[in-house]
């Protein structure tokens, strides 16, 4: 096996340069990440942490991107949970997190799933790990753990829905 030079002379698709030791191809860097708006309510406190029972939980999920006028995009992961048991409600929480991206590579009808299926699978498991936190400081032990989520299934459906609203809308 012989090590080949790495061409770093040639500029990368899209203007981005290509990173030392990274093959050349589709692909994004994380430039940052960010909460951009969290929220946390326990209404009925204290009483909400010795509620007996399995709670039901209600989980909604968002994705947006936008892009920038200096090419970078940013991505939004909106995650909100409630639970609540007959007797009421134990806690919500609502969470919105941001990631700056660099798309590099990516042919245009690959953007839009790059930047609703992949970025936002990078940002779970922070966010995940946010909500945990929240749900922990607020009393509840064991801490809410989101799920997986299959971001590639929400962009299919979505996708699915707006084809269904096409024919309607003309």
């Amino acid at each position: 096996m012989t090590d080949a030079p790495i061409d770093t002379a040639t500029p990368a698709p899209n203007g981005a340069e290509p990173i030392q030791g990274q093959p050349a191809g589709p692909g994004f860097r994380i430039l940052a990440q960010y909460v951009r708006d969290l929220s946390f309510e326990n209404p009925k406190a204290p009483e909400s942490l010795r509620l007996e029972g399995k709670p039901a939980i209600d989980l909604g999920v968002e994705m947006n991107a936008m892009g920038r006028k200096d090419g970078l995009f940013e991505v939004d992961l909106k995650l909100s949970v409630r639970a609540s048991t007959d007797a009421g409600a134990m806690f919500q929480v609502e969470l919105v997190y941001g990631g700056l991206f660099q798309l590099m590579g990516v042919s245009e009808k690959d953007v839009e799933p790059m930047l609703l299926i992949e970025c936002p699978r990078y940002l779970f498991p922070f966010a995940r790990e946010i909500i945990a936190r929240a749900t922990s400081d607020g009393g509840f032990v064991p801490p809410f753990l989101m799920d997986p989520i299959d971001f590639g299934a929400i962009f299919a459906q979505r996708g699915r829905q707006m084809a269904a609203e096409a024919p309607a809308q003309v």
